[in-house]
């Protein structure tokens, strides 16, 4: 298995907001039924006010072609919540701070 985190930005128009609430439940029920990998952590990445802007999910896929694959198909990615998206390798070095 190979880590991988994912960093995406959410589209910058006025309807962005909205499609994110709308496809949230979607989103969020589709990575608790994950069977192609595993989600080490994720959350929304937060804007000056507060309000969600993107997201960061950390990963662990068999490769990043499947990894590829099932991303395509997330509700924020067909459902225009996510604009731009960058996946790069990860390594996870903790998953809790009692750890170091």
């Amino acid at each position: 298995m190979e880590q991988f985190v994912i960093t995406a930005v959410d589209h910058p128009d006025d309807g962005a907001q909205e499609r994110r609430v709308r496809m949230r439940p979607a989103h969020l029920a589709r990575l608790q039924d994950l069977s192609a990998g595993r989600v080490l952590s994720g959350g929304a990445i937060l804007g000056p006010r507060g309000t969600p802007i993107g997201s960061s999910l950390h990963v662990e896929f068999a490769d990043r072609a499947t990894l590829d694959a099932w991303l395509a198909d997330d509700p924020y990615v067909v459902g225009r919540v996510w604009d731009d998206v960058e996946v790069r390798p990860f390594r996870q070095a903790m998953s809790n701070p009692s750890e170091l």
